[in-house]
């Protein structure tokens, strides 16, 4: 698979990466299924996709510890990324920036995943009760201990509130600037797909400027880009997609102009040689924003992993790119 560099340190990754989050927590709890899971991972790893991406708060810690499994054995072939900066309660989220909580969360994560070191150190949330120039000190002092390798910042969500008139990720923008005056950031990591797309706004400009790495996160729309949801068949309770705007019946009837326009791709590629899906498409695309950009589509089983890794052998023609960039807008959204 083609290598791409993470951040100044030119970190080298396949570049398809696995989201881990799939397989313990926030999708379908019924089709979460260790041994499965690890089937998955082992199978990223054969075929190049050698960025493992996780956090200590999907489980909680489950997914770590399941990753850890897999890394006992392959560890010197994985990238490794995890996340800190978040709690999970019985009902709620909380964010925990404090230093000396930072520090022993790494220290946790570096048990659970069976390693001596984090290759990517992300945080996930900064904490509005501490000046995130500390949280990231203390992420800094890490790399300085020969814990971690690099850093990074997940960018704020969508409902994170945003100031009148103000761009989507203005805020992240912000914080990155403080931050980056302490240590170097190595990658950022958001949403970007082709029904999600304001990080091409200046995010992903903001990076390629400076040399960071851009994750890109849901690439493949929360699993609606594959062409393999039905509208009306609905979730499981415990599955983020029952909650989101976009998987109501209505919008997902709504935005199958989107999957359409994707499948009319993949079948010319198809009819010009190998098998081609949607979902490779939607990757491809996203593989197409910069060399800096290494999408991280979450997948719990090797059937879907395998297909991920061979959209890193697809290329969008410039007629093919103009067309996925006249498709209707997306409907439904957190906003």
């Amino acid at each position: 698979m083609e290598r791409r560099t993470i951040g100044a340190a030119a970190l080298g990754v396949g570049a398809v990466g696995l989201g881990c989050m799939p397989m313990s927590w926030a999708y379908t709890g019924s089709r979460q299924r260790g041994e499965e899971s690890l089937r998955a991972v082992h199978a990223a790893l054969d075929r190049g996709s050698t960025l493992l991406d996780t956090a200590d708060m999907y489980g909680p810690f489950t997914n770590e510890l399941l990753l850890g499994r897999a890394l006992r054995e392959r560890r010197p072939e994985a990238f490794v990324s995890t996340k800190v900066g978040l709690l999970v309660g019985e009902q709620h989220i909380v964010a925990n920036g404090r230093p000396g909580y930072v520090k022993r969360a790494c220290d946790a994560s570096l048990r659970r995943l069976r390693t001596d070191v984090i290759d990517l150190y992300q945080l996930h949330r900064a904490d509005p009760e501490v000046p995130v120039e500390e949280t990231w000190g203390a992420m800094a002092e890490l790399v300085s201990a020969g814990k971690v390798r690099s850093l990074g910042l997940c960018a704020l969500g969508a409902r994170s509130g945003r100031r009148s008139g103000a761009r989507l990720h203005d805020g992240t923008i912000r914080q990155l600037e403080r931050v980056q005056q302490v240590f170097p950031v190595s990658a950022v990591e958001a949403e970007l797909s082709v029904w999600s797309t304001e990080a091409l706004d200046a995010l992903l400009p903001w990076c390629a400027a400076r040399g960071v790495g851009f994750l890109a996160a849901m690439p493949l729309g929360n699993g609606f880009l594959t062409g393999t949801l039905t509208p009306g068949e609905g979730f499981e309770p415990d599955d983020v997609r029952a909650r989101h705007p976009r998987f109501t019946a209505e919008m997902m009837a709504s935005n199958q102009p989107i999957v359409v326009g994707l499948r009319r791709i993949a079948r010319r590629h198809s009819e010009a040689g190998r098998p081609v899906t949607p979902a490779q498409v939607a990757l491809a695309w996203v593989l197409a924003q910069g060399p800096h950009v290494v999408p991280v589509p979450g997948a719990k089983r090797e059937r879907w992993v395998t297909e991920n890794a061979g959209a890193a052998g697809l290329r969008l023609t410039p007629e093919d790119l103009a067309e996925v960039a006249g498709l209707p807008e997306a409907l439904g959204s957190w906003e």
